[in-house]
């Protein structure tokens, strides 16, 4: 069974700067836990077939004029019959007015009601991206997490294997730490992957036979990163001389991560062998794939021309 996960409308109000004109309980209290949100254009005629009170409840400058065009009588209805669903809360865009009869609405049925300035559907982009993130599913991996060249690399091994080691590395030729040790992993979309440390450890390191090294003061501001898409991993394994390692790079592994398949290789850790130069590769290699040039199948077609087999 999928957990499910909830954010404080508290929070919602402080990312939003929004204008609370009635609260049932401190906002501290009160929890939200649907990612989607609804435009109640066909709860204002009556429609509740397939309503999902969990939502959050935007009414814009649509609802607003089709309701102000209502007969007040009717107006009040079917606006009470909505509040009586008690809905997760109501946010009014673009600051429009509103009336103290619809407070009173709100008041009545214990409705969180909420204002923005902002323009309805820019606030909806908005809120939705933040409440995916805040609501995604999530877990936490043992691995270290890198931006190397723009691209969020998972480093995934056994303890011991020098993921650390190489994170130290790569941070001292110009990249950026978002998490070691533990990863906090959340689906943010259908195709996207965000990873973060724990609030206790974010920026901390550590060494094995030095101890904990605090990232950001060693190495300043620039070095660190709070949150990073997860573009590729790559398994660090201790090299096995009689194990048969991708020498071209034509098969494609992935990795499932929260049900997407993120790309990911096997990467043979061995003394002598520079690491943080093979994943800056890795992660070149990477991006380029995803521009639409794959060099192991460019060479494997010059390579069958070659032979004649093309």
């Amino acid at each position: 069974m999928e957990e499910l996960y909830s954010v404080k409308l508290a929070k919602v109000i402080g990312e939003f700067a929004l204008e609370t004109l009635y609260l049932p309980d401190l906002p501290e209290n009160i929890d939200i836990t649907c990612s989607r949100v609804n435009r109640p254009g066909l709860q204002i005629i009556g429609f509740y077939d397939y309503y999902e009170q969990a939502r959050l409840q935007i009414i814009g400058k649509v609802e607003n004029m089709y309701l102000s065009k209502m007969p007040e009588k009717e107006r009040y209805e079917k606006l009470d019959d909505f509040f009586k669903t008690q809905p997760a809360g109501v946010i009014y865009t673009s600051s429009l007015p509103i009336e103290d009869k619809i407070v009173a609405l709100a008041e009545k049925h214990r409705v969180p009601l909420l204002r923005t300035t902002k323009s309805t559907s820019d606030f909806m982009a908005a809120l939705i991206a933040f409440l995916n993130v805040e609501l995604g599913p999530r877990i936490t991996r043992h691995g270290v997490l890198v931006e190397v060249y723009g691209e969020g690399i998972l480093l995934l091994g056994d303890s011991g294997v020098g993921k650390s080691e190489t994170a130290i590395e790569l941070i001292k030729r110009g990249h950026r730490l978002i998490a070691d040790d533990a990863v906090e992993i959340r689906r943010v979309s259908a195709t996207t992957l965000i990873g973060k440390a724990p609030e206790i450890i974010r920026h901390y390191v550590e060494l094995r036979g030095i101890g904990i090294v605090d990232i950001r003061r060693l190495f300043g501001m620039g070095s660190v990163k709070e949150s990073e898409k997860i573009d590729l991993v790559i398994n660090l394994e201790t090299w096995q001389n009689d194990k048969m390692y991708d020498r071209l790079g034509l098969d494609e592994r992935t990795t499932d991560i929260l049900g997407i398949n993120v790309p990911s290789i096997v990467l043979p850790v061995s003394p002598g062998r520079n690491l943080s130069v093979v994943i800056e590769v890795a992660a070149m290699n990477n991006r380029q794939k995803k521009m639409g040039f794959n060099t192991a199948e460019e060479f494997n077609k010059r390579l069958m021309e070659s032979m004649g087999l093309s």
